[in-house]
């Protein structure tokens, strides 16, 4: 079978990722690498023994599939040119700045027959595969997702850059509409939102509660789901699935009225998990994982929820400057 023709746009810290994927890859063929910065192109070329490229239109017309992997304000933009030129894209989460702009690029996709993939990672994390066969009709849900401050990924407030995961995989989990959001934050060493926390409320019923921070001294991604009848607890930095289960009748009896089952899985490599099911996609053309009405989705609650802590924020300064 004839390899797929891969390329990368932008390969910075999770760029280069990427690439060296798409080069481990028996199914494809990493043509080349195209990042503005000459250091980072050149490095990284020189790595996986493929070529640089200073502007990612002398690509255009050459590969079947790129990932782009740019800050997000150049997502539509290089993803809407491949695209057009009939390439399948794999464009990082947020899918673009604007719902507008996601919305563009899937009828672009639609109308040229090409695969649209955002890159939520997190949908093939080893806990949320587990935790999948388990669930059934969550009443609430509780999400931590906490990390140290970085200077990387401030391009994008903190809904943006990490709460958007955690929506993803909520608003998969619960399938329904959302009826409300409630939503605080606030800068604390950046200009954008570095905290955050969105309380939502489902059609159905469900409510999930999020909580997103990139100023904290710990690394934290864990999940609570709480059914009728079950909690479900995901550690998905550690890769540990712990399902506590009201007890059956004819179980054997114990100083609680359930049974804990504890699962400690294998880490993986989600992300060689992610570009081999985009890679599986283009030659079966099959529907991905995380198709752009999914990207869509997550961005256009991103977008309430950060709309919403902007006005509690401006309403705030305006209540501090009013003469006392």
């Amino acid at each position: 079978m004839q390899k797929i023709r891969a390329a990368v746009i932008g390969v910075g810290y999770l760029g280069r990722f990427h690439a060296q994927k798409y080069a481990q890859s028996e199914r494809c063929q990493l043509i080349g690498v195209a990042d503005a910065r000459e250091e980072a192109r050149t490095a990284v070329a020189a790595e996986l023994g493929t070529r640089a490229y200073a502007d990612y239109r002398e690509l255009l017309g050459q590969v079947d599939a790129v990932s782009v992997v740019t800050p997000t304000p150049l997502h539509f933009a290089i993803a809407r040119e491949f695209l057009a030129a009939g390439a399948h894209v794999l464009v990082e989460k947020p899918i673009t700045e604007t719902a507008a702009e996601a919305r563009e690029l899937i009828a672009i996709a639609g109308k040229a027959g090409c695969i649209l993939q955002v890159g939520h990672l997190e949908r093939f994390n080893a806990a949320i595969l587990a935790a999948e066969p388990h669930l059934k009709s969550p009443r609430f849900i509780e999400c931590h997702r906490l990390a140290p401050y970085r200077e990387r990924g401030t391009d994008v407030n903190v809904v943006l850059d990490l709460m958007i995961h955690d929506i993803d995989i909520v608003q998969t989990i619960v399938g329904a509409p959302i009826q409300s959001i409630d939503a605080v934050g606030t800068p604390v060493f950046s200009d954008e939102i570095d905290i955050a926390n969105a309380r939502i409320r489902f059609v159905n019923g469900c409510v999930a509660n999020a909580t997103a921070s990139r100023v904290s001294l710990k690394t934290e991604r864990k999940l609570r789901i709480f059914e009728d009848d079950a909690y479900l607890s995901l550690d998905l930095q550690q890769k540990i699935l712990t399902l506590i289960r009201k007890r059956a009748p004819g179980d054997a009896p114990g100083m609680l009225p359930v049974h804990i089952e504890e699962q400690s899985l294998e880490q993986g490599d989600a992300l060689r998990a992610e570009i081999d099911s985009f890679l599986d996609c283009i030659a079966t053309g099959r529907s991905p994982v995380v198709p752009g009405a999914a990207g869509l989705a997550a961005l256009e609650t991103a977008t309430r929820i950060t709309e919403q802590v902007e006005a509690g924020l401006a309403a705030r300064r305006a209540s501090l400057a009013q003469p006392r």
